[in-house]
């Protein structure tokens, strides 16, 4: 093979394929490496290649491939042990784990060969001197598998009883078994707090938090900690997307969608890996998703999908209900495989128990984009008598308790009713209530029908509701923008119920009402003509005389409560319309309190929501705080979805400016969810996911943050909302990736979020942005680019006259020279410009707050101009070259000591340890004796010092870790 001539160079090539990602590549390339070690003729190359084709097998949807390497490998020990060196000796040790678990996932291997290869582990091992702990965890593997729970339990005691040694799993896959365990007996609250170090971080490995991140999820879901379930799906998905051997973590994701009422995200899961379908390599997971895709599958056939096309094995187009049947096929042919194999049915009735789950939550809103499927509309469900047809009287009654009370829902009861009543002669006042109803349904589609109520009215005998209904059809000619024809329509009814009621011919309410239906025309009048005083001279005087009607009178009716609290927030309205934003504030609050006072508060809703702008324009926050909150609580099951989304999006706001990370997340993520429902993903659901991605960032919550802003990013546009809105969620998904180590990806977003800021006329975002990349792209290796990106930062840096930011850029590249052609002359050039930056700003600069910040950068600066001479030694440098380095090295950190020196108190740990380097490299240099009186004098600075309470805030410059560094260097120096 060409490029593998000697054993170094396989080793270089299996380290490089142990890098990439998982999957039939990495597996043909271990393969031919094996090849290649064969022709070497060296033992320990075929040893080690063997090794290397076993791991990436066993890390992939190939782990059937690693019997054979395993069986050749303990041939090879059997026949020649001496030809493994200590790595490759404890390496075989370790793998007859992955070998015995593989067989348990394998249906075709009997279980007796199984059994026999328990017990030659447990021979191998007591050999070579170790625990049982290792065999008694795969015995208590094969025991929980064929379901023989008292073996289990034995086989567990014994476990955990046995002392760990070399050959015991990580402690992150220790936990994890023992928590799955626990979880499988139905105590979720143990597993959990099994699990708990595993999902903190506290151990972690290839596979963790991995797989206790995706076994936690139904737990979480059976305890009630549906927040927790859902922070770990977003968490856990993100590690297990791209790991190809997964497919077990994988699919319990699946299933948490389709238990939350996340169809739609479960589907896309689906679709993300189609080969996961038919990869026959490990039956065992295979199994697991296909329970979760028929699980999946009939979820959405019960909710009226099972003719919606789905992702599924490729070939042919699936729809939901023929992916459900196919998969339970496949998971039950699998697990009657095992189970035969086993002599059990406990793997059939796990898989059947797994595809019958019901869903825990109804839905849980996880942040990320994703619409719940629709299902079919339902015919609406009309009451009905014993004799199954429609209870006619019933309905009627219902639909006018309703309307009469002014419920929710009395549109849709008369709808209900028109629906009864197809083919029945009702009397005129039905057929009234009924076209009235339906033309409030239509808007203002329903002018004609409002005339055809009017009639029917006055051919009950109702003239007063006659002309309220003929109010109501000139009011919604205003709102289809007819605003003049609309004000001389309602004209004639209003001077006829005026007339009307004077003479006894009509009541209180039916008046009202016409004179709110002339109120609210004139009002849509002065709204299109806000400058014009004669327009709102004239609503506000319409709006006054229905007040003056029904002030005093209100108990008598509820109708006549809502027209009066209505009245006063059109009052409120006018005043804002006038400019008067306190009286307008003031004037809405009082008519939405008396909404709720009159027993209806869903109408409060819009009055409050208009309160809490107009509070938060007047700075009022509490205010603003106080009265979202009271729309939320008063809209209830009533309030819309984009409504509810937007009182939860400006909730998020006003509490995220107040500090409160944590609630503004919720109320975030409430946004997002309504958004979706509401059908506004790519507009409203857009800005919430930025904000809720941005509160997630607040709270050191990384790769939930993550997966919310890459969630958010594919709708946010410059036209819709800003490009302000784009750059900061690039530049938040980049401090994201930042903090998860994705160094590359998180240079992509800075850099690309950079080249939106470069057009802006303010360029500090641009500069800060492009130093960011400099810092990802240098930790993710890629030098010249992180040179460029520094290179940038510092030119516009210059151009701000930002001193300490040009300084940092030519400080980071110096570093990166370092490894160059030039490197140590480039990265000194670098610094004694950083140095002279440092040193021109100070002659000019008089602010004493910037001058204390140029103080520190040069003190920084000569320290780390002093670390990267120390650095740019050559190993085979000649000693007195060395020496003259580490004289001038010196130097620099001596100048940054006396320049700490100068700011006192606040620069204290730095001056220290730039005292403590000095020493270092004096005792390189040979003088000891300086070296251990600048350790002394360092003690001595800190003997009762009283500052930082290192223990608590973990200061790595603070005191502690400073007396530290002296006591070291002391016992270095003397020996003690």
């Amino acid at each position: 093979m060409s490029g593998i001539t000697d054993f170094d160079a396989l080793r270089r090539a299996m380290a490089e394929n142990a890098e990439q990602p998982e999957g039939p590549a990495r597996n043909a390339r271990a393969e031919e490496l094996l090849t290649a070690a064969e022709k070497l003729d060296v033992p320990l190359a075929v040893i080690e290649a063997l090794g290397h084709q076993l791991k990436v097998y066993n890390y992939s949807s190939e782990k059937g491939k690693m019997f054979v390497p395993f069986a050749r490998l303990l041939r090879m020990w059997d026949e020649r042990p001496e030809d493994f060196d200590a790595y490759e000796t404890h390496s075989l040790h370790w793998v007859f784990k992955w070998v015995s678990s593989g067989m348990l996932d394998q249906p075709h291997i009997p279980l007796a060969s199984i059994e026999k290869w328990l017990g030659e582990m447990e021979h191998r091992y007591r050999l070579a001197g170790h625990s049982e702990r290792a065999v008694r965890s795969a015995e208590h593997s094969v025991a929980a598998h064929v379901g023989d729970v008292a073996r289990a339990e034995r086989a567990y005691a014994a476990w955990l009883a046995a002392d760990r040694d070399a050959m015991a799993d990580c402690h992150a896959c220790e936990l994890h078994g023992q928590g799955w365990w626990q979880a499988e007996l139905g105590r979720d609250a143990e597993a959990l707090e099994l699990w708990r170090p595993v999902l903190d971080g506290e151990y972690t490995c290839a596979h963790e938090p991995h797989t206790a991140l995706a076994s936690s999820l139904v737990p979480l879901l059976r305890l009630g900690r549906a927040d927790e379930a859902r922070a770990n799906h977003l968490r856990g998905f993100r590690l297990v997307r791209a790991m190809e051997s997964m497919r077990g973590a994988y699919a319990e994701h699946v299933e948490f969608c389709a238990l939350t009422g996340n169809e739609a995200r479960g589907l896309e899961l689906l679709a993300e890996r189609p080969a996961y379908f038919t990869d026959d390599g490990h039956p065992q997971s295979r199994l697991e998703f296909m329970s979760v895709a028929a699980l999946l599958m009939d979820r959405l056939t019960a909710l009226g999908l099972g003719d919606r096309q789905v992702p599924g094995p490729a070939g042919r187009e699936w729809t939901a209900r023929e992916l459900a049947a196919h998969a339970r096929a496949q998971a039950l042919e699998l697990a009657a495989r095992f189970d035969e194999r086993n002599g059990t049915m406990y793997v059939t009735e796990r898989a059947r128990a797994r595809m019958a789950r019901k869903p825990l939550e109804e839905r849980l809103p996880l942040g990320v984009r994703s619409v719940r499927p629709v299902p079919p509309p339902a015919p609406p469900v009309l009451a009905a008598p014993a004799a199954g047809r429609p209870d006619l009287p019933a309905l009627l009654a219902e639909a006018r308790r309703l309307s009469d009370t002014l419920r929710p829902g009395a549109v849709e009861a008369w709808a209900a009713v028109a629906a009864a009543a197809e083919g029945v002669e009702l009397n005129p006042r039905d057929r009234a209530e009924m076209a009235d109803h339906e033309a409030m349904a239509l808007g203002p589609e329903g002018v004609a029908l409002f005339e055809r109520a009017a009639g029917l009215y006055a051919e009950a005998g109702d003239p007063g509701e006659a002309l309220a209904a003929r109010a109501r059809g000139a009011y919604v000619r205003a709102l289809a923008g007819d605003v003049a024809e609309a004000v001389a329509a309602v004209a004639v009814p209003y001077e006829e119920v005026l007339a009307l009621y004077a003479a006894g011919g009509t009541g209180l309410r039916q008046t009202a009402s016409v004179l709110m239906g002339r109120a609210r025309t004139l009002m849509r009048r002065a709204h299109e003509e806000p400058g014009t005083d004669a327009g709102r001279a004239a609503a506000e005087a319409a709006v006054r005389e229905v007040l003056a009607l029904v002030d005093g009178r209100t108990g008598e009716d509820v109708r006549l409560a809502a027209r009066a609290a209505e009245a006063r927030a059109m009052l409120g309205e006018l005043a804002g319309l006038a400019g008067d934003v306190r009286s307008a504030a003031e004037l809405f609050a009082r008519g939405a309190a008396e909404f709720v006072a009159a027993g209806l508060p869903w109408f409060a809703v819009e009055y409050e929501a208009r309160l809490a702008s107009l509070a938060h324009h007047l700075g009022d926050m509490a205010e603003a705080e106080r009265a979202l909150r009271a729309a939320l609580e008063h809209g209830g099951a009533q309030l819309e979805a984009p409504g509810r989304a937007q009182l939860h999006l400006q909730l998020a706001e006003l509490v995220g400016g107040r500090g409160d990370a944590v609630e503004a997340a919720g109320h975030a993520l409430e946004a997002a969810h309504w958004a979706d429902e509401a059908g506004e993903s790519a507009t409203l659901g857009a800005w919430a996911r930025q904000q809720l991605g941005g509160f997630l960032l607040r709270q050191g919550r990384w790769a939930e943050a993550a997966e919310v802003l890459e969630s958010a990013l594919p709708d946010l546009t410059a036209e819709t909302h800003g490009d302000g809105a784009v750059v900061q969620t690039q530049w938040w998904l980049g401090d994201c990736l930042s903090e998860l180590g994705e160094h590359r990806a998180a240079a992509e977003r800075r850099l690309q979020a950079a080249e939106i800021a470069r057009h802006w006329p303010e360029q500090h975002d641009h500069a800060t942005l492009a130093h960011l990349a400099g810092e990802s792209l240098g930790e993710a290796g890629l030098a010249a680019e992180a040179d460029r990106a520094y290179a940038r930062a510092g030119a516009l840096w210059r151009e701000l006259g930002n001193v300490p930011g040009l300084v940092r850029s030519l400080r980071a590249r110096a570093w990166l020279a370092l490894d160059g052609r030039d490197g140590p002359e480039d990265a000194r050039g670098l610094m004694t410009e950083a140095v002279r930056a440092c040193e021109a700003a100070l002659d000019t600069t008089a602010d004493e707050e910037s001058r204390q910040q140029l103080v520190a950068e040069l003190g920084h600066t000569h320290r780390q101009f002093g670390d990267v001479l120390v650095r740019s030694v050559a190993e085979d440098a000649e000693d007195a070259s060395v020496r003259a380095v580490f004289e001038e090295a010196l130097a620099q950190v001596l100048l940054s000591a006396g320049v700490f020196a100068s700011l006192g108190a606040g620069a204290l740990h730095s001056r220290t340890g730039s005292e403590l380097a000095a020493g270092r490299l004096e005792a390189d240099l040979g003088r000891t004796a300086d070296a251990a009186a600048r350790a002394r004098a360092v003690l001595a600075v800190y003997e009762g010092y009283e500052g930082y309470d290192d223990e608590e805030t973990g200061d790595s410059e603070g005191a502690l870790a400073r007396r530290a560094e002296a006591e070291q260097l002391l016992r270095l120096l003397t020996g003690s």
